[in-house]
């Protein structure tokens, strides 16, 4: 059984106070591939979630990781549900910024209830 990988979580107004890396912001159509080039120097790429069901920055963070071999912080932006949490750590997120409201607390119980996956992910177990 493969491990969950680690995900910071990060408050919407802690977030907004945490911009002083160089950071390369992707619109959720952006491809990941177009972006090599201007990958040098960069710390973090955050990746656009509009609406809970558009989940097209899961590939994106894939792609990041895998193909790319991206090594930096991917964080989750937008509309980041709990639910959520879980598949973001599996796909290539490393942090995620939570909805205001949500409490981080129950997120992270969340992430502590499973403690292992049958299926691969990206760490490839």
């Amino acid at each position: 059984m493969s491990s969950i990988p680690r995900l910071k979580l990060i408050d919407a107004c802690a977030a907004q106070a945490d911009d002083k890396r160089r950071v390369l912001r992707l619109s959720n159509d952006a491809d990941p591939m177009t972006f090599v080039d201007e990958l040098s120097g960069v710390e973090r790429i955050e990746l656009a979630f509009p609406h809970f069901t558009d989940g097209r920055a899961y590939s994106q963070a894939y792609l990041l990781r895998r193909r790319i071999g991206f090594s930096g912080d991917i964080r989750a932006t937008g509309d980041v549900q709990i639910d959520q949490l879980l598949q973001m750590a599996r796909t290539g997120f490393s942090s995620a910024v939570l909805n205001p409201g949500l409490d981080s607390a129950d997120a992270a119980r969340h992430l502590e209830r499973f403690t292992g996956f049958y299926q691969r992910d990206l760490a490839g177990n």
